[in-house]
């Protein structure tokens, strides 16, 4: 299996002045769930090499196991460097793709044409190819059904303040998972996180 997974590029948390990123626990806990079965994991962002990371999820309440075990992979840690750029991707090259959550995809993946451009090609897909995205990384395929259709997706997501003023992000609430009918699915390995993102 070869899966594909998509960071962000953004590290500001719209006007507040705060940094933001993607979430460590996001990323770590289904990276080692596909490590740990075998899987080839390429790690993608828009702009390439090491993508931002929100510094509250990295915070000790935020820790998990998982998190403490990317942290000593020199190897996981090295590929996170180095993501490579999104617009030099195919998503038939990959059996699944995820987008692990963090503020960050709010901003760039949710316009990002490639990442739109590869989100939409995904229900075209044969056989158990699957997008999965974690807590906001949801955000990513807003654009999926077209922008009226976009908005219902939002408000169906808790995204819907994020719908409606893009300065205030920090009021996702997006905590479910989406399902797909393939295998293997983001909802059946993503693990909580353990604190609270403001």
């Amino acid at each position: 299996m070869k899966v594909l997974m998509v960071l962000t590029s953004h590290d500001q948390l719209g006007n507040s002045g705060r940094k933001t990123g993607f979430w460590l626990e996001e990323l770590a806990a289904p990276y080692y769930t596909f490590k740990d079965a075998g899987a080839e994991i390429v790690l993608a962002s828009p702009q390439g090499g090491q993508p931002p990371l929100d510094p509250k999820s990295n915070e000790p309440a935020n820790q998990t196991d998982k998190t403490h075990r990317f942290e000593k992979d020199a190897a996981a840690k090295a590929q996170l460097a180095t993501t490579v750029r999104l617009d030099s991707v195919s998503q038939a090259d990959f059996d699944t793709v995820l987008y692990p959550g963090g503020h960050g995809p709010l901003w760039d993946l949710a316009e990002d044409a490639n990442s739109i451009a590869l989100i939409q090609s995904v229900p075209r897909c044969r056989q158990a190819r699957c997008a999965g995205m974690s807590c906001t990384g949801r955000a990513a395929p807003r654009h999926h059904a077209g922008r009226q259709g976009a908005g219902r997706r939002q408000e169906g997501h808790g995204l819907h303040e994020f719908g409606r003023s893009r300065g205030r992000p920090d009021r996702d609430r997006a905590v479910s998972s989406s399902r797909t009918n393939s295998r293997p699915r983001a909802a059946s390995i993503r693990r909580p996180t353990t604190g609270r993102r403001t």
